[in-house]
């Protein structure tokens, strides 16, 4: 594989995640680049932030398919033209089929807001505080059928602090979600590029 790993991003919400790998991948010795952005809603602000850095940028409305098979063919599909050959999840809130995954085995990651394999799933800042945690933090992982299960590329802590609430927990959480997640991208498109 030569040249820089062709990427894309699966979103459902804001895209910050994506506005993070999309900086890094300016960087000129980045073995990555952004080359798509796909999201299973049409209105995710992340669509038209993902235009706005000059990535392709397209809807697979779900609501648009019978059902999980023909829209996870279409993303399939739009993944495949575009030459894609890595995909990061980031706030991609469908849970993929294990026929999915396996398609894209060792090349889907994801980014999840705790320290795996605690509190896998949702809310995780949430569970995090009521459970009187002392730290709290973020995992990338490879994606595997198993929800949250994947193994482990990047991890960061942050302390739980005293007064805390889950949006300034999130806040926290998300800085270190902006610095690891590119870094293990680059990781992952370095192995790949040897390969």
């Amino acid at each position: 594989m030569s040249g820089r790993v062709r990427t894309a991003v699966l979103l459902s919400g804001r895209g910050s995640n994506m506005k993070a790998l999309v900086a890094a991948a300016r960087r000129q010795d980045f073995p990555a680049e952004i080359a798509l952005v796909l999201s299973d809603k049409p209105q995710a602000p992340g669509l038209e932030a993902a235009r706005e850095a000059g990535v392709p940028a397209e809807a697979v409305d779900f609501r648009r398919f019978s059902g999980r098979p023909a829209f996870e063919a279409e993303l399939d599909l739009r993944l495949r033209a575009a030459g894609v050959e890595l995909v990061c999840l980031a706030g991609f809130m469908r849970i993929l089929s294990a026929s999915f995954v396996e398609r894209w085995e060792g090349r889907i990651l994801n980014i999840h807001p705790s320290l795996l394999p605690d509190l896998r799933g949702l809310n995780t800042h949430d569970r995090a505080l009521a459970e009187g945690r002392a730290e709290h933090g973020c995992t990338v992982h490879y994606v595997s059928a198993e929800l949250d299960a994947g193994p482990t590329i990047a991890m960061a802590r942050v302390p739980v602090l005293p007064g805390d609430d889950p949006d300034s927990l999130a806040a926290r959480v998300l800085v270190e979600e902006h610095r690891i997640y590119p870094a293990a991208l680059e990781a992952v498109a370095r192995t790949l590029r040897v390969s």
